[in-house]
């Protein structure tokens, strides 16, 4: 049976490429802090269940949804640099390492962008907490020089799914009146459904000659007023209510997270992805929230 080693796998992204990759017929590895999982401080286990893996996926990482505080900057840093070190340190145990390694990253990574979309070509890294986070983690990546596994940063835009992620907040607000523009809504949005982070990840695996960085990010971002506005549409919600920026920032305080998440305009593009030929399933917003939220 094929092998599969998924790091940090039971989130919402985790435990959603697990079961299709199960549904495939792969043998699925965890390694996290659950309970049956591979434990991270098991060097040597985790480099025996790397051994013979046709791929390696790191989603390691506490969640950013969370106040900026000393302590939780140092545990998202931790976080993802220190798993990423294990997971390439274990690599370099085995006798027959990952034919793929590939290792989430983020698309914040690039600037506040109202101006013009960013690539992986011409995409200029923007500043602050969560860019340097993002820098930190790449580097801790690409600085293992593995000459028989293949590594690619997926430069994640935001994931949108049925079963976790930010979509539940958002249907909340809608359904309560309160989904209308966040900020002055000319921020982009970039986003990606889950089903093609998934196909995403089956592309890669099938073209060997792919290294290097990723956008994963649907082809058509929008402002932050078109995806209000289609998700009302969708829920059959006529009023929502704006939220400026300064009422933003004291719900962040309230709810314990960071008004940054809403209000950095990602304009993101999948420019490899493109060119290299990838087809998505869910190119628009219309039609990936149309699939999300088919139950309402």
């Amino acid at each position: 049976m094929p092998k599969i080693v998924i790091a940090g796998g039971t989130g919402f992204v985790g435990q959603y490429l697990s079961k299709k990759f199960q549904h495939l017929g792969y043998q699925v590895i965890l390694i996290g802090r659950k309970e049956g999982n591979i434990r991270w401080t098991d060097l040597m286990g985790i480099s025996t269940a790397l051994e013979n893996a046709e791929m390696l996926i790191n989603l390691a990482g506490k969640s950013v949804n969370c106040r900026y505080t000393t302590s939780n900057k140092a545990k998202i840093f931790s976080s993802r640099t220190e798993t990423t070190s294990i997971l390439g340190r274990a690599i370099k145990h085995c006798d027959h390492p990952p034919v793929l390694w590939l290792n989430a990253s983020t698309a914040t990574i690039y600037r506040h962008a109202e101006d013009r979309p960013m690539t992986e070509s011409s995409g200029e890294i923007g500043t602050g907490f969560s860019v340097e986070v993002a820098k930190k983690w790449e580097k801790t990546f690409f600085d293992f020089n593995l000459t028989q596994t293949r590594q690619i940063a997926l430069r994640m835009a935001i994931v949108l799914g049925t079963e976790g992620g930010v979509i539940q907040s958002f249907k909340n607000l809608v359904r309560f009146g309160l989904g209308g523009i966040q900020g002055n809504g000319k921020q982009y949005f970039s986003w990606i459904h889950i089903e093609d982070l998934f196909q995403i990840i089956l592309f890669l695996q099938k073209h060997a000659e792919i290294n290097g960085v990723i956008n994963c990010a649907a082809p058509n971002p929008i402002m932050n007023r078109i995806f209000m506005e289609t998700f009302r549409h969708i829920m059959h919600r006529k009023i929502g209510l704006p939220s400026p920026k300064w009422l933003l920032e004291i719900g962040a305080l309230l709810i314990g997270t960071e008004t940054e998440l809403l209000l950095k305009s990602r304009w993101v593009i999948p420019e490899r992805l493109t060119e290299l030929g990838f087809t998505f399933q869910f190119p628009t917003i219309t039609n990936a929230l149309s699939d999300i939220l088919a139950g309402r």
